[in-house]
């Protein structure tokens, strides 16, 4: 057991060939087009598992295995809403996004609402994405250096000299891929990504299930393989407390798609790379299927956790938080070979949320905001140019921020910060269905409804005990009553 030279070289291998993978893949960019769109000629399956694995992250392979260890499966209720929510956005927003040569989500509410309404859903996506996924960065940092001293790899190297080389590293190699090969090869290392986090995952249900002498489900209580909770929680008075009932997981997960899937360029902009607009539906739809069973591989990754530690509390395994469980088997257990794997899978779940964040920032802030204004008469050349320009500056940035967060900052700042999509999620959501479905709105009521849901949220988040998984919902339907109501006054005004 341990890190041994042979996982070094694992770790090593994965890196360059990351590298080599993404400037042979993106192939030579002559123009923006190609840049940010892939000259839509990427297949949909491809795409299809690039949103899968953008919306993984180290906080995923670390986190859910833990809250299956404390809790049951009710979680795997909040994927069934993420499929529904997908059907939902390829049924009402992607046919908006086919309209046209759009680069971004946001210029669907330019040319609805007019520039101000999408500078401004523009410049919130800069604001949260760069924050939330900088602290994503960040956190991925920490089991890499959880596991790295819990093997011994680097005896003498204190764990925040750790967490520099990882994210510096880490940022160093997915902004020189992103930078030569753009959203195509963004997208095919995604796709290999997938397979290298999935391959660690699954590396480690083997040998839990190798170091087990007994039935895993006879070894479980009942209550442990509970997926439906069809109660209320406590009562209907703590209706909206409770997260992972039924309805709360259904609701809340299907908004919550919506949200990240339909309106969040860091999604939209692989969508956009496909050729079709049945092509991106069916990325898009099959990736809501694939998740439920990449998020059922980590709770059950948890089970097997809980029977092999036989149920054990934190206190007994002396740890603090039930994220540090995986951690904890990982150190302990994984054989040689295996323990590289995962450190690459690790690193794989950050990259792929990286790059798309990099290229996502970019294309934001190229058609969005400086292309309307100071571009329009630039020669495609210096477009590029400065498409890379603005990938550069977006990766220091994020860079930036896990690095404040390294120096060190209090927990709460650091659960805020991963919670800012959710109180801007809702607002955004809103605002995209007010533009689609309701064709009497005006940008004042959209930005008075997109205002709206913000300060509701702000005050949800901040004042109140309502479970995250409502967080969306409340959010989109703050922001389409207060829309319509200002619609409706100017109407009769």
């Amino acid at each position: 057991m341990g890190f041994s030279t042979f996982d070094s070289i694992i770790v090593v291998v994965y890196l360059i060939g990351m590298a080599l993978l993404g400037v042979v893949s993106g192939g030579r960019q002559t123009s923006t087009r190609d840049y940010f769109l892939g000259s839509k000629n990427i297949p949909w399956w491809a795409v299809c598992f690039a949103i899968v694995a953008t919306e993984t992250s180290t906080l995923t392979f670390i986190s859910i295995p833990g809250l299956a260890y404390a809790t049951n499966l009710n979680f795997l209720q909040v994927t069934f809403g993420y499929l529904l929510g997908r059907i939902a956005i390829s049924a009402i927003l992607l046919p908006s996004y086919a309209k046209g040569e759009l680069v971004t989500a946001y210029q669907v509410l330019g040319k609805r609402f007019g520039s101000t309404m999408r500078n401004v859903a523009s410049v919130t996506f800069m604001g949260t994405r760069v924050l939330a996924d900088g602290v994503r960065l960040y956190a991925t940092a920490i089991p890499l250096a959880i596991l790295l001293k819990g093997w011994n790899a680097f005896p003498e190297m204190p764990a925040g000299q750790i967490y520099l080389i990882s994210i510096s590293v880490m940022a160093g190699i997915t902004l020189m891929y992103t930078l030569v090969g753009g959203v195509r090869a963004v997208i095919w290392t995604d796709v290999v990504q997938m397979f290298i986090y999935l391959a660690g995952a699954v590396g480690a249900a083997v040998v839990i299930i190798n170091n087990m002498h007994l039935d895993i489900l006879d070894a479980l209580p009942s209550d442990k393989l509970s997926i439906f909770s069809f109660g209320t929680g406590a009562g209907w008075g703590d209706f909206f407390k409770a997260p992972y009932t039924l309805v709360a997981s259904v609701i809340g997960g299907a908004f919550l798609s919506m949200a990240s899937h339909g309106t969040d360029q860091i999604i939209v902009q692989r969508l956009l790379t496909v050729k079709t607009l049945k092509g991106s539906q069916r990325a898009l739809i099959v990736s809501g299927v694939l998740v439920i069973f990449q998020f059922a591989l980590f709770l059950f990754i948890g089970l097997l956790l809980f029977s092999y530690y036989n149920g054990s509390s934190l206190a007994d395994l002396h740890l603090t938080k039930v994220d540090e469980i995986f951690p904890k088997f990982i150190i302990e257990s994984m054989p040689s070979g295996l323990s590289g794997i995962i450190i690459a899978g690790l690193m794989a779940a950050a990259m792929s949320t990286l790059s798309g964040s990099i290229n996502s920032l970019a294309s934001a802030t190229m058609h969005d905001i400086y292309k309307p204004y100071f571009g329009a008469s630039h020669s495609e050349q210096t477009t590029l140019l400065l498409s890379r320009l603005f990938s550069a500056i977006w990766c220091v940035l994020l860079v930036g921020v896990a690095l404040f967060f390294v120096a060190g900052t209090s927990q709460t700042l650091v659960e805020l910060a991963l919670s800012i999509a959710s109180i801007t999620y809702g607002g955004m959501l809103g605002t995209f269905l007010l533009g689609v479905v309701f064709k009497n709105v005006r940008q004042q009521d959209a930005l008075a409804g997109f205002a709206a849901g913000i300060i509701v949220m702000v005050y949800v988040f901040t004042q109140t005990t309502v479970a995250w998984t409502w967080y969306t919902f409340i959010g989109t339907c703050a922001t389409l009553m207060v829309g319509n109501i200002s619609a409706a006054l100017g109407k009769s005004a």
